[in-house]
């Protein structure tokens, strides 16, 4: 005896009659087939660009706010070459009346090179180090023993980097061995 509250067990489907499919229409479901199939294969694609497409456009928006700044500290570096220059000169100048200036300009130089170290900018430190066209661009040659060959002998302008961007490739003499004099 069967309660109410008792579902009738579930009955096997119904097999239709068989049903035999004319050539044309065979056809026909072979090409829906094979359309399907190629759709399924443009959705996933598609998918897949897409995906592609949010994960370069997350990468270029943090990329994007971490060097923003790059174009302001270009402009920036060559006042910090122009602060180098003014203590340069002062440093030569006779007299103490410039001892006061000489200290401030110092003091200003200091605190310019201390914020835009927090931004981010990284001085570039060429000399005696093996020459690397990447970080520096060569300007002449000069022969020397004082510096293994084709390391940086002098180092004519700074280059800086905003974390690993470069900004300014540093300016430099490279080292060559010098030629041996015949008598």
């Amino acid at each position: 005896m069967k309660t109410e509250s008792e579902s009738p067990a579930p009955e096997a489907p119904v097999a239709p009659a068989e049903e035999t499919l004319t050539p044309e229409q065979l056809k026909d479901l072979h090409a829906r087939a094979a359309k399907a199939d190629d759709h399924w294969d443009r959705l996933l694609r598609t998918s897949a660009d897409f995906e592609n497409f949010k994960k370069r456009a997350a990468r270029e928006k943090i990329e994007a706010a971490q060097y923003a700044t790059a174009s302001l500290l270009g402009k920036i570096i060559p006042v910090i070459d122009n602060f180098e220059m003014a203590l340069a000169a002062a440093q030569t100048a006779p007299g103490e009346k410039t001892s006061p200036l000489q200290s401030g300009v110092a003091m200003i130089q200091t605190q310019l090179k201390s914020v835009l170290t927090e931004a981010g900018l990284e001085e570039i430190d060429a000399t005696g180090k093996p020459f690397d066209p990447s970080l520096h661009e060569a300007v002449s040659q000069q022969e020397t023993d004082a510096v293994p060959e084709d390391h940086v002998a002098q180092q004519l302008r700074k280059g800086y980097k905003l974390k690993e961007r470069l900004l300014r490739p540093a300016t430099v003499v490279v080292a060559k061995k010098p030629v041996a004099k015949t008598e």
